[in-house]
């Protein structure tokens, strides 16, 4: 009968059981979903072929540069640009920068917050061991006479408590820290590339500015030159005071630009200190423009693969995913919890009467809870969360938008910088030979001297845009490779993904 009875409850205990299992294996709320990459082009009428730079280029910096779709980035993409003394900076910043290194830190402590919301999961055991002593009123003592009304107590006990995940809100929880450590991973590049990118494009300005110092004071000793020709003129009649007063003003304008070149000059050489983690009075390389390489070839990644290689994409993603998990968790705090608990110890006079029968204790306990009227508190976190699902849902489209404009204007800017280099140098040749013929001219005394001071101020405005424009071309580069990720993903040396990296490492090894 008895096993009749047990066999007739048995299908009853099956299905309860099983209904725990399937809760316990099932998580309340959305479940995230990575939306579709956008279809788009970054430019209209599709992607040119190259950049439109000069064919046979006459400098490092004015050649025609190829665009290659899909084609993947390097991680040190600034070796492009085959300066060495570029490379051994940026091996200093990557290796000294502390904001890299916060980032860094960030990561590991999101790791741990990741680990610490998974110990949810398991049971939870305690343990204490309570020895104390006791004494009792004589008025109630049991044995007349006797020192009852003083005892000790050793109690050794352990607390074991579970609570079942039934509806996946703990599970919700441990997904939400996954993907803030995700979020953090990809902060960390996202402080990489900015960081690569900064110490590459003050480089680049470093060397710009030092060429127009270059220029400047060349064009001053050119005009220092011309006055002393005129001084001397003046003193036997042939130049009136008003040509030497132009030439004069001339000179003093020219040299009140050095003072402005300098200041931006030293400002850049503290910006490559403090990206260095170097004191100020360390010295910056003698960066030159003419030692800058254009890249030849540009790789162009596709929308599809932009949302993959761009950091503040993935790290919006990742914060999307954060409030998707919190919409459950929320969901959750809202339903029935059981709370499971079980406490074995001993309880003796002594501690060696713990290892004696008859001292055991324990405690077998379960508890079911149910929000009842909160003030609507949970209600109102549920809405709340819900809110930021769709906010986050919004922050990731305005993302991806930024993302793709910033590689469009990275595509425009090689292409008009390109043909504005070319129309710099045209003008810069021609004022060259205009204000060599000017001064033959004036030799001759075919022409009037404002007519050759008009011509060597045209000379100098040209040079310094020259220059200006050679290292916008170069800067375009830059912005371009920042804008589509920076290659990130290719790097060896990732704390971000050390299992990746120590796999790249070990086959470079064993090649």
């Amino acid at each position: 009968m008895k096993r009749c009875g047990l066999s007739r409850s048995l299908p009853h205990y099956v299905c309860v059981s099983s209904s725990v299992l399937i809760l316990a294996g099932c998580a309340i709320g959305p479940d995230f979903h990575r939306p579709a990459a956008p279809v788009t082009s970054y430019v209209q009428g599709g992607l040119p072929k190259s950049s439109g730079g000069r064919a046979g280029a006459q400098s490092a910096q004015d050649g025609d540069q190829l665009f290659r779709p899909g084609a993947d980035i390097p991680a040190d993409w600034w070796r492009l640009f085959h300066y060495p003394e570029l490379d051994q900076l940026l091996k200093r910043v990557l290796a000294r920068n502390p904001s890299l290194e916060a980032a860094k830190q960030s990561l590991y402590a999101a790791q741990q917050d990741k680990l610490a919301s998974e110990s949810a999961l398991y049971p939870s055991v305690s343990g204490y061991f309570n020895p104390a002593r006791f004494k009792t009123s004589r008025a109630y003592s049991n044995v007349p006479k006797a020192s009852s009304w003083l005892y000790n107590m050793h109690t050794a006990q352990l607390n074991i408590s579970y609570s079942p995940d039934l509806w996946g809100g703990v599970r919700r929880q441990v997904e939400a820290a996954a993907a803030e450590r995700e979020a953090q991973k990809y902060q960390l590049e996202a402080a990489w590339l900015t960081l690569t990118s900064s110490a590459v494009d003050a480089a680049i300005s470093y060397a710009m500015v030092r060429e127009e110092i270059a220029v400047t004071n060349v064009l001053i000793s050119q005009q220092e030159g011309v006055l002393h020709s005129m001084e001397m003129q003046q003193k036997l009649g042939n130049v009136s005071m008003a040509d030497l007063a132009q030439q004069q003003t001339l000179l003093a304008q020219t040299r009140a630009t050095l003072p402005i070149l300098r200041q931006t000059l030293d400002a850049l050489h503290d910006e490559i200190a403090a990206l260095a983690n170097d004191p100020p009075d360390q010295p910056t390389p003698e960066f030159e423009l003419a030692r800058f390489t254009l890249p030849a070839e540009l790789p162009v990644s596709l929308p599809a693969q932009l949302i993959n290689q761009r950091p503040d994409i993935k790290t919006a993603e990742a914060y999307y995913h954060v409030a998707c998990a919190h919409v459950g968790v929320a969901i959750a705090n809202r339903l029935p919890n059981v709370q499971l608990g079980f406490s074995p110890g001993f309880a003796a006079a002594t501690i060696a009467q713990m290892a004696a029968p008859g001292f055991g204790q324990w405690e077998l306990a379960a508890m079911l809870s149910q929000p009842l009227f909160d003030g609507f508190e949970l209600q109102h976190q549920e809405t709340g969360a819900r809110r930021r699902y769709d906010e986050a849902a919004a922050q990731y489209r305005s993302t991806i938008s930024t993302a793709v404009e910033d590689v469009a204007d990275s595509l425009n800017a090689v292409h008009n910088d390109s043909e504005m280099l070319i129309q710099t140098e045209n003008a810069a040749q021609a004022a060259t030979r205009s204000a060599g013929i000017s001064q033959a001219q004036l030799r001759l005394g075919d022409v009037s001297r404002v007519t050759m001071l008009n011509a060597q101020q045209a000379e100098l405005q040209a040079k310094l845009a020259l220059a200006q424009a050679q290292g916008a071309r170069l800067s375009d580069t830059v912005g371009l490779f920042q804008s589509l990720g920076g290659g990130w993903w290719n790097r060896v040396d990732d704390p971000a993904n050390q299992r990746k990296a120590g796999g790249k490492q070990k086959a470079q090894q064993k090649g």
